[in-house]
């Protein structure tokens, strides 16, 4: 009797180790897929807006296409056209433009 009940307990904990691996191999892929490409694209996004000076050309998330005017801690001031000045804030920038 107590033999039988221990090998209940030895193949029950041998599929609940198969559980734990499967759900470390879920949280894995998870990680490596989702989370960390995600990371990596707000560190670049950081840079880019830490690396924004005048006169480059960008591109906001609206889609305006503008040269930066002046740039401020939060705010960037964006030319349009001469004379036309928009003022945005820092995270409204998308990319910069290769001229």
């Amino acid at each position: 009797m107590t033999l039988s009940i221990l090998l209940q307990a030895a193949g029950g904990s041998q599929a609940m180790i198969y559980q734990v691996v499967m759900w470390v191999g879920i949280i894995g892929v998870f990680y490596f897929f989702m989370i960390r490409p995600q990371q990596k694209k707000q560190k670049e996004q950081k840079e880019l807006l830490n690396s924004i000076k005048k006169g480059d050309q960008v591109v906001t998330i609206g889609g305006i296409h503008a040269r930066v005017y002046n740039v401020e801690e939060t705010l960037v001031t964006l030319e349009l056209d001469k004379g036309v000045k928009l003022t945005v804030d820092k995270a409204a920038i998308a990319r910069t433009v290769a001229e």
